[in-house]
């Protein structure tokens, strides 16, 4: 017994030390709201990450790095699984663009161009006023909460890469959070 603990804690130890090694590298999610307005009910958002190195040299060899906020309100139901009422997605990709030395970020048709690395991803870090439902899915008397979710979408880089994919590349984080009567999150 204090044998497999000993090499458990030696094996734990030695990643610990590898460069780059198992530590995970994830996303902070620093601001949360929503707001019931006239068009409907709106999500802002900020995080804080930081690409790893991996990412970041994947990047600069041309492989474009997509990023997936989804947004998911449900209303709860006793009798039966609870009830999508809403459900929204957005997809930001960004890439580097070695002619014009420029980081591009792309959502859907929409095209910034950015010098550095730090201001494309100021862009993708956070997002405000987004409307996620209609007025006509949320009713006011219901019980509703809402699953957020944003992260690095590896499912969209090159078969290759995904194979055994470094902890450069694991930035997600998901929320659950009620809503108060008035559609703002508790």
């Amino acid at each position: 017994m204090f044998a497999r603990i000993a090499i458990a804690a030696f094996f734990a130890a030695l990643l610990a030390l590898l460069p780059g090694g198992a530590r995970a590298e994830g996303i902070e999610l620093a601001q949360l709201a929503t707001r019931k307005a006239d068009d409907g009910l709106e999500l802002s958002f900020t995080t804080r990450f930081e690409l790893g190195a991996f990412a970041e040299d994947a990047l600069h060899k041309g492989v474009p790095l997509y990023f997936v906020a989804e947004a998911t309100v449900l209303r709860n139901r006793w009798y039966w699984r609870d009830a999508r009422v809403a459900r929204a997605e957005r997809v930001w990709r960004v890439s580097w663009q070695p002619l014009t030395r420029q980081y591009r970020v792309s959502n859907g048709g929409l095209h910034q161009s950015f010098g550095t690395l730090e201001e494309a991803l100021t862009v993708l870090r956070g997002q405000s006023a987004w409307r996620i439902a209609e007025p006509k899915d949320i009713e006011d008397g219901g019980s509703y909460y809402l699953e957020f979710s944003y992260k690095l979408d590896v499912s969209q880089l090159p078969r290759p890469m995904q194979i055994g994919l470094q902890s450069g590349f694991a930035l997600s984080i998901e929320q659950k959070r009620n809503f108060a009567p008035d559609f703002s999150l508790r």
